[in-house]
């Protein structure tokens, strides 16, 4: 009976100095040029007015309220639910009160937004230029190994954060993970500049007058006799 042909797979001992040391050791240094390629391409962001500061923050004061009603007595909800939504339906802490009921301008025409694109635009070559020349080169030079290179860049790709973290810090632009994450969703916040801000206002306070509030210490003294009566 014939025995099954076993094959096996010698691994060339220059495999790690010719392959992954190489591919390694670019890509950490891409990385690090990369950081400081979007560090020198970031625009500086300008402050936001007051009048914007408390638009944004009224509207997460209302939705703090309503997260944490039921630690308030009634009478302390009541109060300030009765101020929040008549200042939500007055259009009190509006920006820009004179522009309530009119069309939102074209995003288009707002410099900010422009300025933003751009630095979406700047990210994204910045990540994307590198990214294609690594793999062509790696293409060139390394063809024709039974490892896969290709299999080892993405493997450096995602796996070389900490690295970047001890050479940078934690607060690196060398990670395209996390870039890719904050380009999927920049600017993200409760009030971007496509939403009608006295649109969110007006539904907050609709929140707030339909939220059925219940205070936790409600009836307290009963609860507590009860309890150590059972005892």
């Amino acid at each position: 009976m014939s025995q099954p042909v076993v094959q096996t797979i010698h691994r060339d001992p220059a495999l790690f100095w010719w392959i992954l040391l190489p591919i390694t050791v670019v890509m950490v240094l891409t990385g690090i040029l990369r950081h400081y390629a979007m560090t020198l391409l970031q625009t500086t962001p300008k402050k936001q007015d007051l009048p914007k500061i408390r638009q944004q923050r009224s509207l997460v004061r209302g939705v703090n309220l309503r997260s944490n009603a039921n630690v308030l007595t009634p009478a302390s909800f009541q109060a300030r639910k009765g101020y929040m939504v008549q200042a939500y339906q007055e259009g009190k802490f509006l920006a820009d009160p004179e522009s309530r009921g009119k069309p939102r301008p074209n995003p288009m025409s707002d410099p900010a937004a422009m300025e933003g694109m751009m630095g979406m635009m700047k990210g994204n070559m910045a990540m994307m230029i590198p990214q294609s020349l690594i793999m062509g080169w790696i293409n060139a030079f390394f063809s024709g190994f039974v490892i896969s290179n290709l299999s080892w860049y993405f493997l450096t790709l995602f796996g070389l954060q900490p690295v970047y973290n001890f050479i940078l810090g934690s607060n690196n632009a060398a990670n395209q993970v996390t870039q890719q994450m904050a380009m999927s969703n920049p600017g993200a916040g409760m009030m971007g500049p496509e939403q009608d801000p006295d649109k969110l206002f007006l539904s907050e306070a609709e929140n707030l007058e339909v939220l059925d509030h219940q205070w936790i210490l409600e009836g307290i003294e009963e609860r507590l006799v009860a309890k150590f009566a059972a005892m």
